[in-house]
């Protein structure tokens, strides 16, 4: 889950052919194709977001009801439509993807709100970069064949774009460190990229990881403080920053997390294919 919520600014028209990512059964995902799926993408993040979790709307989001910033426009949106839900099909799950090129025209990423981004950016030769967030399922779909679809589809889109490094935020729910302190402690002594993408910036209530207490050094009890989606990331092979940040509008403990397309566990790639033809329509 992300923060930082801005005014939002007239949507583009995605403008594509719509074109099937993915099929599993009655489910299948593909990029939103029109503002209308956008805006039915934006209203089911609010539902689960605001209405679900309890994130802490602004005027305009209250207004509108739909979870809606000024980096969506330069989006692509990741869809889950159970197409037998409704006559035109029902989206009951979502991801933002933002690419090189929408960040020039939104003046950065999502993630830069939070963590310095520059070592990532800036890097020598230059990365073709992906950043993922806003996931979210309804919650009658929150099975493992909607997470592997979802995935299948961000698989199939690093591909089509010749996606070098994917990252993002990743949230702990609740803004409690001491019940998070042992899983943050873990992250930091055993994944942490050390100071390499990760301090954060532009935000007060930042804290380095390795500050953090695990007293009962428990690796069992620290993994099971990881929200799953985390735990997914770091099956892959991903690796996280060394600072994380209190988000106070979400109600969220965010680190930055780092997926290297180089290092993505081998059993993976074979599990959804170096093609990404597991789910392939």
């Amino acid at each position: 889950m992300d923060s930082a919520m801005k005014r939002p600014v007239p949507e583009r028209t995605p403008g594509r052919k719509t074109v099937t990512l993915g099929r599993v059964g009655n489910l299948e995902t593909r990029l939103a194709s029109s503002a209308h799926e956008v805006r039915q993408a934006q209203k089911l993040r609010y539902d689960i977001f605001y209405r679900e979790l309890g994130a802490v709307p602004d005027p305009d989001t209250a207004r509108t009801q739909r979870d809606a910033d000024r980096y969506d426009p330069y989006c692509d949106h990741l869809l889950v439509v159970d197409r037998q839900a409704a006559p035109e099909g029902r989206i009951v799950g979502t991801y933002r993807m933002m690419f090189d090129r929408g960040a020039r025209k939104a003046g950065g990423f999502y993630s830069q709100n939070e963590f310095d981004l520059s070592s990532l950016i800036d890097c020598k030769p230059r990365h073709r970069l992906m950043e993922l967030g806003r996931s979210c399922i309804l919650a009658p779909y929150r099975s493992k064949r909607t997470m592997e679809l979802l995935w299948h589809g961000v698989w199939a889109c690093a591909l089509q774009n010749q996606i070098d490094i994917m990252f993002g935020c990743a949230s702990f729910q609740g803004t409690d460190l001491q019940k998070v302190s042992p899983a943050l402690a873990w992250l930091g002594k055993n994944v942490s990229l050390d100071n390499s993408g990760g301090p954060a910036s532009r935000n007060r209530e930042a804290f380095a990881l390795s500050k953090c207490s695990n007293e009962s050094n428990s690796r069992g009890r620290a993994l099971a403080l990881l929200p799953p989606v985390l735990k997914g990331y770091l099956r892959l092979g991903a690796r996280v920053g060394s600072h994380a940040v209190i988000d106070r509008q979400f109600g969220t403990i965010d680190v930055l997390v780092v997926l290297r397309v180089a290092d993505i566990n081998a059993r993976y790639l074979t599990h959804y294919g170096t093609d990404a033809s597991r789910f392939a329509a």
